[in-house]
């Protein structure tokens, strides 16, 4: 590197001074073509076998290798099996046996996109036909080594020829030859154009030649995705154009050829989107200079050694492998070649016979049950011991584990690794397994609920975890019920109607027990039950909705069986009944184009109409929404119904207390995701009140009651938007202080009164920080006159949010200046109890995880868009790798971007804009 600075003032690298291994990042393929005839597919065998030609998202994968000097320095390495749903997009790195510091300046990268075909075909190996090649040169026309993005031609049906001269360039120049015979051709596209000039500038900003301005990024990145789809498809074209025009045949003709032989209707074009490495300063090829070797090295031959003929090295092939010459598609052939996507997702042999010589030296010897670690083990097996619920154990450590389980069976923490540690699929060892589960001492709930995740599918341990649950009392088994109803779809349920579906299922028989045994827990039951019944999307399927539909019916059947089973079960038809009448009235709210004035005097109309029956409710009902409150009718002079494109409306029930109980009946929209989050809210209040921290936390009551329809509870309370266009010096405060004043505190408000607001901010800032809850406005940031502050609208959970520069807590500065400042006694207060929040949250996380994890096939929106990574984002947000101190540092820096974050201000000036326009 210094030579090169004493030539020239820039900085740049040798490649010859870079060890570092070539590596690819292989991310899309892009383009079109046009679909075969259904008749020509019907005629040709050899083209309706073939998975691109029946589907434009047929399963493809990639091979790269390095060629130079017109041979392969290289093997080729390919990407895993996947399958597409949407596009052909593989987002994969490939590393390659090779570093830049080996490459020749004649270097390339030969990329071959192989299809699928039983009856193989032209330049086929084995099953595997080449969809197409494309060859991108590893250093460029100024001899730097290629960086960053690129789009690569693809010569359909060719192989990637890694020779000097390619006949599958991945670069083609799109600038149109000057050509005088031609001079009518068309111009090129405009939108291409733009698009090509955008991504070359794209590429300068990811190498940091464009300074970056963080806010004034996203608004071009914003801008760009809109048009950018467009922009391809019409760059796609003009490529096909342009090579038409220059003569610039694909492969000289055998594109052209191919097509006359199969019949397709027109020429195809696809783009191989790859990444290579970035490196800060531009990298030159530069070659070795080897030093002479020493004269003494050089040793003259004998005679007799000169007269002996060079031998070429020979090879012998092992049996089953064929020699050169042998083919291995004839009858005499010894080698079989199967295709096997799943292949590579398979155990090692060699490990697995390592895994079975080991269990079954420790598998029934008796010196196993004395078996203790030293204390270097004991360490190993206490850092295996705080693993979270999401690690993977390594070959290593389930070995270790299996090793002392006898020795494990005293703490509590270690069952759940034990199971992972136990290979199900032999018979004798998950035998001898299920035996050391009876000798383990009582786990946690947490641990229970994890065995009864997708993962266990073992009998034996579901059942354990089940038995686990029964010494749970109904109020604590009501926190976990929404995911103990999802933990049915990894039950061995029977569908048929024939026998009794929940024979083999302990979950099922025990959920059903317990909900017919308490009507509070079979409400909740119920109605679970039917929003999983109701949903008939694709990610549901018909399986699960029929084993519902089962669990259902058997639960209705176990109901009559008690004493006073029947009368509870016509309770839950009223119910039914109850709900549909609602429906009704938000369906016709919804439709209607009357002003919100009329809206309300249409509901107040059909409430106070006897005919439906909501007058007067005798006997009475238990609330669907709080089976603990029992309503004797409504009160349809407190009607009152939303702005909003759903138009929800509120209706009052009157109690037998004398009490009034409001409620939000929507129709139109699927509560589930805003059901989980109070669900997880109200767990996590119950676990801050073990540790003796009250945060005044106000989780109001919501249920689904189907797919697109609930109800929630309505809490007395204005929003901080409303409160700001009220009270305009400090409005938080002035809120307060109008409900609460006090001459006599400092801030003019009941010490009570905003003892309860920091606490209940603290709670939710840290609460919703973990759940990554997102669109936070002020217009869901709501406060109640006697201090409770909240939050509503769970419509974006998991880090996802509408609006870009999201910080990662919402912390107003409506919510600061009613604490009295960033420099008052109550903001140091807050910053505490979040601390403490957090701290106590963090040791409960292996209960919150595995909830998350038994939701992951639960339809939730938020969860439903990055299943495998749901749990994961939750996990992230504890920091679960940090220590303690470690943690609470990084959640101060969180509440400190949250108070001084600018965009924020910005966007909730803007969202009230839009508010004031839209009413």
């Amino acid at each position: 590197m210094a030579e090169y600075g004493r030539m020239d003032p820039f900085s740049f690298a040798g490649s010859k001074d870079l060890h570092y291994p070539v590596s690819i990042r292989i991310m899309n393929l892009e383009g079109e073509e046009p679909p075969f005839k259904h008749s020509t597919l019907l005629e040709r065998a050899d083209l309706r076998h073939i998975g691109s030609n029946t589907s434009s998202h047929s399963d493809l994968y990639v091979t790269v290798q390095v060629w130079a000097g017109s041979k392969p320095l290289t093997v080729p390495v390919q990407t895993t099996y996947k399958p597409f749903r949407t596009e052909r997009k593989w987002n994969e790195w490939l590393q390659l046996p090779i570093t830049y510091d080996n490459l020749p300046a004649n270097a390339c990268l030969a990329m071959t996109v192989w299809d699928l075909a039983p009856t193989g075909g032209k330049g086929a190996l084995g099953h595997a036909i080449p969809f197409g090649g494309t060859t991108l040169p590893m250093f460029d026309e100024e001899n730097q080594v290629q960086k960053g993005r690129q789009k690569c031609l693809i010569h359909r049906y060719e192989h990637a020829d890694g020779t000097d001269n390619s006949k599958t360039p991945a670069l083609i120049s799109t600038k149109k030859k000057p050509n005088p015979r031609k001079a009518h051709a068309q111009p090129l596209d405009k939108d291409a154009e733009e698009l090509d000039r955008m991504e070359a500038l794209f590429k300068k900003h990811e190498m940091g030649e464009i300074s970056r301005v963080d806010w004034l990024d996203q608004m071009v990145f914003r801008s760009f995705e809109k048009g950018g789809l467009q922009a391809a498809k019409s760059s796609m074209r003009m490529l096909q154009r342009q090579r038409a025009l220059n003569g610039e045949g694909p492969s000289n003709g055998n594109q052209t050829n191919r097509l006359a032989e199969d019949g397709r209707p027109g020429a195809s074009t696809f783009l191989l989107n790859v990444e290579l490495p970035r490196f800060d300063f531009p990298v030159v090829f530069a070659d070795h200079e080897y030093d002479p070797p020493p004269i003494s090295s050089l040793q003259n031959l004998s005679v007799s050694q000169a007269s002996v003929a060079q031998r070429q090295p020979q090879v012998h092939y092992g049996p089953g492998i064929n020699a050169l010459g042998e083919a291995s598609s004839g009858p005499g052939g010894r080698l079989v070649k199967v295709y096997d996507p799943e292949v590579g997702h398979r155990d090692n042999p060699a490990e697995a016979k390592h895994r079975r010589l080991f269990r079954s030296s420790h598998r029934h010897g008796i010196l196993d049950k004395d078996l203790k670690p030293n204390s270097k083990v004991r360490d190993e097996l206490n850092l295996i011991m705080s693993y979270s619920p999401t690690h993977i154990l390594n070959p290593e450590e389930t070995d270790l584990v299996w090793k002392f389980r006898y020795h494990l069976t005293r703490d509590k923490r270690a069952l759940t690794k034990f199971v992972k540690s136990v290979n199900w699929n032999d018979q004798s060892e998950s035998k001898q397994a299920v035996q050391v589960l009876g000798r383990w001492t009582e786990i946690d709930i947490d641990d229970a609920l994890e065995l009864l995740g997708p993962v266990f599918d073992n009998g034996a341990v579901r059942s354990y975890a089940v038995e686990r649950l029964r010494k749970a009392d109904d109020k604590e088994l009501l926190l976990y019920l929404l995911q103990l109803v999802q933990a049915l779809k990894y039950e061995h349920i029977s569908t048929d109607s024939t026998e009794e579906g929940t024979h083999d299922s302990s979950l099922a028989k025990f959920l059903i027990q317990r909900a017919a045994s308490n009507f509070h827990l079979g409400n909740y039951f119920h109605w679970y039950l039917m929003v999983e019944c109701d949903d008939s999307s694709a990610e549901q399927g018909p399986d699960n909705r029929n084993i519902y539909r089962k669990v259902a019916y058997e639960f209705m059947t176990e109901l009559v069986k008690l004493p006073d089973g029947v009368e509870n079960r016509k309770i839950l038809l009223r119910q039914a009944e109850l709900v549909a009448i609602l429906s009704k009235v938000a369906s016709e709210v919804k439709k209607s184009s009357d002003s919100v004035a009329k809206k309300v005097d249409r509901v107040k109309h059909f409430l106070a109409d006897p005919k439906n029956e909501l007058l007067i409710i005798d006997p009475p009902l238990p609330m669907p929404l709080d089976p603990s409150i029992m309503i004797t009718g409504v009160a349809p002079d407190q009607t009152t119904v939303f702005k909003s494109s759903l138009n929800p409306f509120k209706c009052t029930f009157k109690t037998t207390t004398g009490s009034t109980y409001p409620i939000i009946f929507k129709l139109g929209d699927d509560l589930r995701q805003d059901q989980l989050v109070i669900q997880i809210i109200t767990l996590m209040d119950q676990l801050l009140q073990k540790e003796n921290l009250d945060l005044k936390l106000s989780p109001y009551k919501i249920l689904a009651t189907s797919t697109s329809a609930g109800a929630s509870q309505f809490v007395q309370s204005a929003s901080l938007s409303s409160i700001v266009n009220k009270f305009k010096n400090n409005p938080a405060l002035g809120y307060l202080k109008y409900h609460n004043p006090d001459d006599r505190q400092p801030l003019g408000v009941r010490h009570e009164t905003l003892d309860t607001y920091v606490r209940s901010c603290a709670g939710y800032c840290v609460i919703t920080y973990i759940l990554g809850v997102g669109d936070r406005h002020l217009e869901n940031l709501l406060l109640s006159p006697d201090g409770h502050f909240f939050h509503a609208d769970f419509g974006f959970i998991l880090g996802r949010d509408p609006k870009p520069f999201a910080p990662l807590m919402k912390l107003s500065k409506e919510m600061v200046d009613c604490m009295g400042g960033v420099q008052s006694e109550q903001y140091q207060q807050f910053k505490q109890y979040c601390f403490l929040a957090y701290t106590a949250l963090r040791k409960s996380s292996s209960l919150i995880l595995n909830l998350f994890s038994l939701m992951v096939d639960a339809n939730i929106p938020d969860i439903r868009l990055e299943p495998d990574k749901a749990v994961l984002k939750v996990r992230e947000r504890f920091h679960l790798e940090m220590s303690e101190e470690d943690a609470l540092r990084y959640f101060e820096r969180v509440i400190e971007d949250a108070q001084t974050a600018f965009a924020p201000v910005v966007i909730d000036k803007l969202h009230e804009w839009a508010q004031h326009f839209r009413a």
